[in-house]
């Protein structure tokens, strides 16, 4: 009995580890925490669809949840949430939801919905103000740094950066 309660506790462990593993890639910008789905929550709670269809911040609400690749999106509608489960990476906002500038330098900052971009259909967020106002000197030249950094920095823990 003991053997199969120390196998049955080793699996258990190693199960942990690997799903902490994972999170710890910070691979997403999340909220501490997680939400009724049991999911940290993405983008501060706003409505991705309905920020990529109109650029605008609309606040989502926890009734409207979506879990894609372990973070919970919260949407203002059934219908926007519907659309999100179709094809995700369409709403998805860019480089995890960190901050686009901060990403261009291989950092990954806060990504700040009020402070964001829609361009090309994508959504990019920023830090604050001042860091938003230094991306719109170069938009085309940020986003190109930001993309090429992201497949550096993908998978590097926010404390390894």
């Amino acid at each position: 009995m003991f053997k199969k309660l120390a196998i049955a506790s080793a699996l258990l462990t190693s199960l942990a580890l690997s799903g902490t593993a994972a999170m710890a890639a910070d691979e997403y910008n999340v909220s501490r925490g997680i939400t009724a789905a049991g999911a940290p929550l993405g983008l501060h709670g706003v409505d991705p669809v309905e920020f990529i269809e109109t650029a605008n911040p609309v606040e989502g609400s926890a009734a409207y949840t979506a879990v894609h690749d372990g973070v919970a999106y919260y949407f203002s509608t059934e219908a926007n949430m519907k659309t999100f489960e179709v094809n995700p990476a369409e709403y998805l906002p860019q480089n995890g939801g960190y901050c686009t500038f901060g990403v261009s330098v291989g950092k990954k900052f806060d990504g700040d919905p009020e402070f964001h971009a829609v361009i090309d259909d994508k959504l990019y967020v920023f830090l604050n103000r001042a860091i938003y106002d230094e991306f719109n000197k170069d938009r085309a030249g940020t986003i190109s740094k930001a993309e090429e950094q992201w497949q550096n920095i993908r998978s590097t823990t926010v404390g390894d950066l």
